[in-house]
């Protein structure tokens, strides 16, 4: 069984950055910076900063709220490059420019561009009065960034959740295939089940004819799956029939809401299972599947109001509030989230372990 040195993480976690809001709905914008310096981890987190996406509730909140939080976060992010002294872009900057309307969505790609972002993630199919997604990434936003000084990528976002259209729920794959031929589409984020993202990863190769084309699991948890190695005979013949589903394109990153609260933990994850290190990933496994089951038992599918209560806690935000519409935590749920939280913690001190235990303000109440 092949095993993995204690070194840094390998390239590949994006952390959906949570938004903080004080009562009145404004950004906190102190609290969004440290939000920033919390999922980075001083190099033991995440290595895409993503602002502005589902867990940020881009949906929700104004314009301008969401602008200044992807303008604040991408500054932070290059604050901390620097001041970690990492190599530029060590950890990038991504922009969620998706908006309800197409020109609203072309304003926040040129803000994001001028704020420094190293990438865009955009969903077409979440952007009300568009026909034809290919067109208005083909035309109106190639137009955009030929006009700009500065080109950054641009990364797809297939979210059925989000979508406009209940009918179309997810790109066809001849769409897919069209938008990776633009020089600026390097890639995809698949928030869907195993089925979908297995027809993504299996027609990848054929996508791009100018280079890698990256998929990126929205569905965190099934890094596990797709990654674990298995043994004797049956595993032969598994990782051959992997091979042949997925052409020898595995993902290239996975985007994980919950690293928001466990980036090392997450970090820790990919690492081992990019390496197949089947001992240690099961041990990070039992905590990440333990936080995702033993939330959702206590409090329901309430995921944004859980990470921001888990960072008010933990002394990173100094305020839960949500957007007006995002489910939130009443009593008795937050007495069974915070016991919840705390058991997290203390499994990962027992199955993870240093340096791969988040580093927080506070302990949380719980002993080391």
């Amino acid at each position: 069984m092949r095993t993995l040195e204690d070194v840094k993480p390998k390239r590949g976690l994006s952390v959906p950055l949570v938004t903080v809001l004080d009562d009145g709905g404004d950004l906190l914008e102190a609290d969004q910076r440290s939000l920033v310096r919390h999922v980075i981890q001083d190099g033991y987190g995440a290595d895409v900063v993503f602002a502005g996406g589902t867990t940020g509730e881009w949906d929700a909140l104004s314009a301008p709220v969401m602008r200044q939080a992807v303008a604040v976060s991408i500054e932070e992010v290059l604050k901390e490059n620097s001041r970690l002294g990492l190599e530029a872009g060590s950890v990038e900057a991504w922009a969620g420019v998706t908006s309800h309307n197409p020109i609203e969505t072309l304003r926040n790609l040129e803000l994001a561009i001028q704020s420094g972002a190293h990438a865009a993630v955009l969903a077409p199919l979440s952007i009300r009065g568009i026909d034809d997604p290919v067109r208005f990434v083909a035309r109106d936003v190639a137009d955009l960034l030929d006009s700009l000084p500065r080109r950054i990528p641009i990364y797809l976002y297939d979210n059925a959740d989000i979508a406009v259209d209940p009918k179309v729920r997810h790109f066809r794959t001849w769409q897919v295939k069209a938008l990776s031929r633009l020089d600026f589409v390097r890639g995809i984020k698949v928030s869907a089940s195993k089925k979908v993202l297995g027809n993504y990863t299996k027609a990848a190769e054929s996508f791009r004819d100018r280079g890698e084309f990256g998929i990126y699991i929205g569905d965190a948890l099934l890094v596990f799956d797709l990654f674990r190695p298995r043994s004797g005979w049956l595993g032969v013949l598994d990782e051959h029939w992997q091979r042949r589903r997925l052409r020898g394109s595995l993902p290239v990153g996975v985007v994980s809401g919950p690293a928001n609260v466990l980036p090392r933990e997450w970090a820790r994850a990919w690492q081992v299972c990019t390496a197949g290190d089947l001992e240690r990933m099961e041990l990070v496994q039992n905590v990440l599947t333990y936080y995702r089951a033993e939330t959702r038992a206590a409090v329901g599918r309430r995921s944004i109001a859980c990470l921001k209560r888990a960072l008010f806690l933990s002394g990173v935000i100094s305020s839960p509030r949500l957007a007006k519409g995002t489910p939130g935590l009443a009593l008795p749920d937050l007495e069974r989230f915070d016991s919840v939280w705390r058991e997290v913690i203390k499994l990962s001190r027992e199955k993870v372990g240093d340096p791969w235990v988040t580093k927080r303000p506070v302990s949380d109440g719980v002993s080391s």
